[in-house]
This record gives C-alpha cells, structure tokens and sequence, in this order.
C-alpha cells in the first residue's frame, strides 16, 4: 500500500522516523564509554535506551504480526529476560555502539516493512500481553511503540545533557531558545525552591 493513499498511516510514520532520529542523534560524536555508562539509579544510558527500542520495535512489528527477525541471535530471546530483566536496557562487552546503531536501523527498516504492506486495521497479537488484550490492530500497535519511543527519546535529552551540555530536538531543530543564561536561570529555580521549603 503506498503511504500516499493513507494519510494517518503517513502521519504516524513520519513522527516514529523523527523519534527514531532523535533517539540516535543523541549518540553522534560520542565514544564507547560515554555511551555505556549509567546516569542513574536504575542504570539508565544511551546506547541501552537504543538497545531497548529497536527490541521493542523488532517484537510489536515482528512477532505481533507473524513476522519473524531475520537473525534472531542479535535481538534479546525472550528467555534472556528470565536471566536478567534488564537485558534489553545495555550492550554487552561483545556489542558495539555502531554495531548497535546498524542494528536499530535495520529494525527500522523491517518495522517500516510491516507498516507499509498492512492496513492499519490490520489484526495482531502481541505474544506477551495478557490474553484479554492481546488482540490489536496495527494503529494500535503503531500509536503504542511510538507512545514508547518518544518517552525514551525524553530519557536520552536528559542523559545527553548530563554528558555534555548538549540539548535540542533534533539536529536540524533544536527547540532550545539559544539566548538563555542557563546559569542565572538555574540560579533562579535554585531560589524558588528554596525559597518555597
């Protein structure tokens, strides 16, 4: 079906590109380390958060409609999260940052296959969701991993920002006013909360 003919279908799509680009955008001119490292409790990082989402793409575009992966080795089994329920949320000493990234675009790419040759009403089933909800169209499918990407896409602001000050949307549309004194603006929250204590 040609995206053309379906202008939500192309409206949804366009929105997971950008989140997509964004989530990615936030590993450009970093190294391995600075990539890998946790930025919070919970062990929070970039390349974990890519790790992540191409796992949530590759199951809700993949399995939920009878598609199966490729190499189904570079993805975390199901059985993987018996072992360690964070298993989708870093890269392993034998993964690397590019190896990843590549990984998440060819992710995209078949989730973007699904996509294109469905109708959105098109039925599914996601294998682990309880058994009463489990049946969904792809518009729900599509409107949930977006819903997902685009929080994570929040997490990855936030942890770029602790790395190296950078911030913004999107490379070619950062949505941060650039004339802001961050200092006295900080400064100035500091103050208002204290003050409100």
């Amino acid at each position: 079906m040609d995206d053309s003919d379906d202008p939500l279908k192309a409206t949804l799509l366009a929105y997971l590109h950008r989140t997509r680009t964004a989530i990615l955008w936030k590993l450009e001119g970093l190294d391995e380390r600075q990539v890998r490292l946790p930025h919070t409790q919970t062990g929070l990082n970039l390349l974990g958060i890519v790790k992540h989402c191409l796992n949530v793409e590759v199951g809700y575009f993949g399995a939920t409609f009878g598609r199966v992966w490729p190499t189904p080795e570079e993805i975390v089994a199901e059985e993987r999260y018996d072992e360690d329920p964070q298993a989708d949320w870093y890269a392993t000493e034998d993964e690397t940052r590019d190896g990843v990234i590549d990984l998440a675009r060819r992710v995209a790419a078949f989730a973007d296959e699904t996509v294109a040759s469905l109708p959105l009403d098109a039925p599914g089933r996601v294998p682990w969701w309880p058994e009463e909800r489990a049946s969904v169209t792809l518009q729900q499918v599509i409107v949930h991993v977006l819903v997902d990407l685009s929080r994570h896409a929040g997490h990855a602001d936030v942890v770029r920002e602790k790395i190296d000050g950078k911030v913004g949307m999107l490379p070619n549309a950062s949505n941060v006013d650039e004339g802001i004194d961050w200092t006295a603006y900080r400064s100035k929250l500091t103050g208002i909360a204290i003050a409100s204590a």
